[in-house]
């Protein structure tokens, strides 16, 4: 009962297809892995109450300990099985509505299937009420040619429902009490059971192993994706997306091919989700792109860009125009309007300003190995390909830091935070330490001028500025971006 179904269990999926039923009491018959099934309910339905079966003793066992449980009811009794995700509250209105019209003891939800075999079928009388269910195994020839079948789907009066459960017998093959039993009980005292048809047989599928748990899955992703694109969503490839049921999607998404969607995900009109992305309670803004990325309890913001290959973790935040570029992790930060981290960043516990661009292969350095330490980036400001941003520290409204530093000390607005050492190159350490390698032989080409010369970079003395007089920092940004990218 507790397996996965597109944004629920099965039994989640029978619970909220009874919901709109408004019962007075809701009750859950646990037997196998009972106290999984009851922290689950607690969950998702903390208004069932669960009810033991500690002895699988049958189906009319089960609804005898659940009518127990509740005590003196009156009025309907809905009996429903736990494996039948498909059912949809307008089916349980209709099988409601049609028996209290009718007055009779109990109705009986039946579907007409194309293949029944295995399955109960329904025989019935000159009335066109219930005459019999007879199990596959119990056919004659003629029965077998029936198409209508029992669903296992019942509405009771519950006077009458209590008495009969009360003469049910164990005198069978399978030493159980048959629910079933009950409609030969009722009839036999006169009581007439009626029988409504489900207008979908699809509805009345149930699951018995993990096959058919897989067939039930793709028919309510066929039945998801057909109802959102008749509200306006284009789904480019249905057929390779999936969309849980608690998903909510504005009209003019676009949703492509190899995409799932999952848990509490919003996405936003206009918005282009795929392909090859996987949101899971995450929140897309209009017009919005998402590409080839994974998220997790993220919040992207209107047009704003993610991906391809991004990683948004839970509490990361996107405003309005910003982008997270490829292969760009973030967690638990904002990122500003408009602004970039374009290329290869970690960015964790950090707050980036509005318009600011960070350099590829940045990383955040949040975890002093005990405590998580956070990080701010003002506005407008430019930080610079292979920085390590060590927090707690802040870089202020319009500053750079320059390419290759670490930045363990704030920088105030406007300045140029430079945390590097001086480069040193020892002449001809390849020819002395290397020799006889590839490398060697070319560096000795090119003494003998044999391969091109490297034009040496300008000094400080050709006009560039210097860090404590030793350092040329023109072209020290070095954000790995252009200034429009």
């Amino acid at each position: 009962m507790l397996h996965p179904l597109l944004g629920r269990t099965l039994v989640g999926h029978v619970l909220n297809a009874a919901a709109p039923l408004d019962a007075g009491r809701t009750v859950v018959v646990v037997g196998h892995g009972a106290n999984q099934v009851r922290a689950h309910l607690a969950e998702v339905a903390p208004q069932a109450t669960p009810v033991l079966q500690a002895e699988q003793l049958g189906t009319g066992h089960a609804v005898r300990i659940a009518l127990e449980a509740v005590g003196e009811a009156s009025g309907t009794v809905v009996v429903l099985n736990g494996d039948v995700p498909l059912l949809r509250p307008e089916t349980l209105g209709g099988l409601v509505g049609a028996h209290e019209r009718s007055g009779v003891a109990a109705t009986v939800l039946a579907a007409e299937v194309p293949d029944p075999a295995g399955l109960g079928r329904i025989v019935r009388d000159a009335d066109g009420r219930l005459q019999q269910i007879v199990e596959q195994r119990d056919t004659s020839p003629a029965q077998r040619e029936i198409r209508e079948i029992n669903a296992g789907i019942y509405a009771f009066d519950a006077a009458r429902l209590r008495e009969a459960l009360g003469k049910l017998s164990t005198d069978n093959d399978q030493g159980e009490e048959y629910l079933t039993d009950v409609f030969a009980l009722l009839r036999s005292v006169g009581e007439p059971v009626a029988v409504h048809v489900a207008a979908d047989h699809v509805e009345t599928l149930g699951c018995n192993d993990r096959v058919e748990l897989a067939a039930l899955r793709r028919l309510l992703r066929d039945r998801v994706n057909e109802a959102w694109m008749r509200t306006g969503v284009s789904l480019l490839d249905p057929e390779t997306t999936w969309i849980d049921v608690t998903v909510a999607l504005d009209r003019d998404a676009v949703v492509d091919q190899n995409t799932q969607l999952k848990g509490s995900t919003v996405i936003g009109s206009g918005a282009q989700v795929g392909p090859d992305v996987t949101l899971v309670d995450t929140l897309v803004g209009s017009g919005a792109t998402v590409v080839r990325s994974h998220a997790v309890g993220a919040e992207i913001g209107p047009t704003a860009s993610v991906g391809p290959y991004a990683y948004l973790r839970p509490a990361a935040r996107l405003a309005e125009k910003a982008k997270v570029g490829t292969f760009v992790e973030v967690k638990n930060s904002e990122i500003g309007v408009g602004s970039k981290v374009p290329h290869l960043t970690y960015v964790g516990d950090a707050t980036i300003g509005e318009q600011s661009n960070i350099g590829a292969a940045t990383v955040f350095v949040n975890y002093d190995g005990v405590r998580k330490h956070r990080t701010v980036i003002g506005d407008h400001a430019r930080t610079g390909a292979d920085n390590m941003f060590v927090a707690p520290v802040a870089v202020g409204d319009g500053a750079y830091t320059a390419a290759g530093s670490v930045i363990a000390e704030d920088v105030p607005a406007g300045a140029m935070g430079v945390a590097r050492a001086r480069q040193r190159n020892i002449e001809g350490w390849v020819l002395k330490r290397r020799a006889g390698t590839a490398a060697a032989d070319a560096a000795e080409r090119a003494g003998r001028g044999g391969a091109r010369e490297v034009s040496p970079r300008p000094t400080a003395s050709e006009g560039e500025a210097t860090h404590a007089g030793t350092e040329p920092v023109g072209g020290a940004f070095g954000s790995g971006d252009t200034a429009t990218d």
